[in-house]
Formats: C-alpha cells, sequence, structure tokens
C-alpha cells in the first residue's frame, strides 16, 4: 500500500520539507542558486531515501535542492508555480495506476515545459511497458525503483542536469537572439523611412533598393536591380571622389561622405552617405551596402 504522508500515525514526527534555496554559508562569496529536483511520489520513504542518497551531490559547483509532491495535482502546482525546476523524478502509479504518465503528459502539453528532465520511477513494473511507454511520453528516462541504486541515481540526476542546463542555455540564446532581432527589425523600419539603401554585388550592380530608394529615383525596383549606380546618379562621378571611395572601401571596408547629385526631373540633390564592404575569408569584397540621408529638404 502506498504510504499517505498526512498520516501521523504512520511516521510519526517523520515530516519532509522543501530545500531552502535561500539559506547560503553567511558571509563571503554568494552560494551559486541549487538544482531544483521534484520528487514526485505518494510514498514518504522513498523521498527519504531518494533525498538522503543524493545529500552531497554538487554539479557545476552547485547543491541539489529538493521539492516534494505526494500526487500529481501537487506536482502541476509545483511546476505551475516554479520556473526552474531541472528535473522530475516522477512515480508512475499514484492516486491512480496512471497518474506519474498524466502529469508527464501535462508538462509537457498543459504546461508547455519542455526543458525539464522528466524520469519515471515505478514500484511495479510489470504494470507499465518501458519501450511503450518513452515511446509514447516525452519523458528521458524510466527506471524500477528496485533497480535504480545510489550509484545509478547519482548518474541519472548528473545527466540530466547536465542535458537541463544545455536546453537551458540554449533557450537562452534563442530569447536574446529573438530580442535583438526585433531591436533590429525596429531600426530597420526606422531606416527605411527615412534613408535610402542599397545593395550592391561585387561589380557594382544592384541588387536590391528598398522603397525609398524607389520612390527617390522614380522607378520600380525591377528597374534597379543589375544595374550600376548610373541609373541613380547621371553623369559621371567626380574622379577624385570615385578614386576615394575605392580605395576606402578597399582599405578600411568602409567610406562616409557627400555626395551631390540631381533627381530624376533635374533638382539638386545631396545625399549624406556611408558604405560598407563586405569581404570573404581572403579579403575579396563579395557585397558592398549603401546607406544614405537627404541633406536638402524633399
Amino acid at each position: 500500500m502506498p504510504t499517505n504522508p498526512a498520516d501521523d500515525s504512520a511516521h510519526g514526527d517523520l515530516v519532509i520539507q522543501d530545500d531552502d534555496p535561500l539559506n547560503g554559508a553567511e558571509g563571503g562569496e554568494p552560494e551559486p542558486p541549487p538544482w531544483r529536483i521534484l520528487i514526485v511520489d505518494d510514498d514518504v520513504d522513498v523521498h527519504v531515501v531518494t533525498k538522503f542518497a543524493l545529500s552531497n551531490t554538487h554539479f557545476q559547483g552547485r547543491r541539489l535542492s529538493f521539492l516534494h509532491a505526494y500526487s500529481g495535482a501537487e506536482a502541476l502546482a509545483i511546476l505551475q508555480g516554479t520556473d526552474d525546476i531541472a528535473m522530475v523524478l516522477l512515480d508512475v502509479i499514484m492516486e491512480s495506476p496512471d497518474a506519474g504518465l498524466r502529469v508527464a503528459r501535462q508538462i509537457r502539453g498543459e504546461l508547455g515545459n519542455d526543458l525539464v528532465r522528466i524520469v519515471l520511477r515505478t514500484g511495479q513494473p510489470g504494470q507499465a511497458l518501458e519501450h511503450s511507454i518513452i515511446v509514447d511520453y516525452d519523458i528521458n528516462d524510466f527506471w524500477c525503483k528496485a533497480d535504480l541504486t545510489t550509484r545509478k541515481l547519482f548518474t541519472t540526476v548528473i545527466s540530466s542536469l547536465r542535458a537541463y542546463a544545455t536546453l537551458k542555455a540554449a533557450a537562452t540564446q534563442r530569447r536574446s537572439l529573438r530580442e535583438e532581432l526585433a531591436r533590429v527589425q525596429k531600426l530597420q523600419a526606422v531606416l527605411e523611412q527615412h534613408a535610402l539603401v542599397l545593395t550592391l554585388d561585387a561589380q557594382g550592380r544592384i541588387i536590391d533598393a528598398n522603397d525609398y530608394t524607389c520612390r527617390l529615383a522614380q522607378r520600380d525596383r525591377a528597374q534597379l536591380l543589375g544595374r550600376d549606380l548610373h541609373v541613380l546618379h547621371p553623369g559621371v562621378f567626380p574622379a577624385p571622389l570615385a578614386r576615394a571611395i575605392t580605395d576606402a572601401l578597399a582599405r578600411d571596408s568602409g567610406w562616409a561622405g557627400d555626395i551631390r547629385t540631381t533627381t530624376p526631373d533635374g533638382a539638386p540633390l545631396t545625399l549624406r552617405c556611408a558604405a560598407l564592404a563586405f569581404k570573404d575569408a581572403d579579403g575579396v569584397p563579395y557585397q558592398y551596402v549603401a546607406v544614405a540621408t537627404r541633406l536638402d529638404p524633399a
């Protein structure tokens, strides 16, 4: 029969309390945050034995902190309120024969938690087929309690924490990249409204032009693609300016300065420009990007 942690007559004064991760060493360097592990089992003795077996375990300089749940509902409540649980040691059979399996599915589905590592444990392996569970449920390991020695438990926990740390780092990086992309897109949206942006190939032919450039040139984008800059600048560039731009792009991969030209209807036009050269590993330019803003009133 599963033991009930609330049955004081069965356990006397034995109480399993959640670890307090805030109780670090006093003075000196602050203790790094612990790895949170949630033990889910309706047998209080399993909590005691598991915590005792792992009590001195450290990984990457961080100790383990244990949270305790005695039913599927308690486990889900803790997971909903705690966002940094690295691992769940989850009993299969609790308030129902498939309580642990339903919790595993809810963790991935309802809570959308793809990071936490789920290790199923069962005291009655004959009631659940290990292969089908691993295939049908997004879990990370499956053990019969009788086979999970202290050494195997330690190995399972460390490998799970290592996997969680890798996934967490990747998720953090993806979030940072999404935030950076959003910032760049906002800047690009502003730039598109107020600046000419041109992309040129290695031969100086236009391979992309933004809408502002097309409006100023009074041409469709298709009419600009594949043409050189003379499509935007009638006449010949002054030789000193052309040489200065070419030398700067070759030497410094960039040039900035003013260019005086005319609009399609012949009105004077002064552009403050910046150009960048993108080079391959051998230092050969394969693409140029030019950005320009009008100095005279539009």
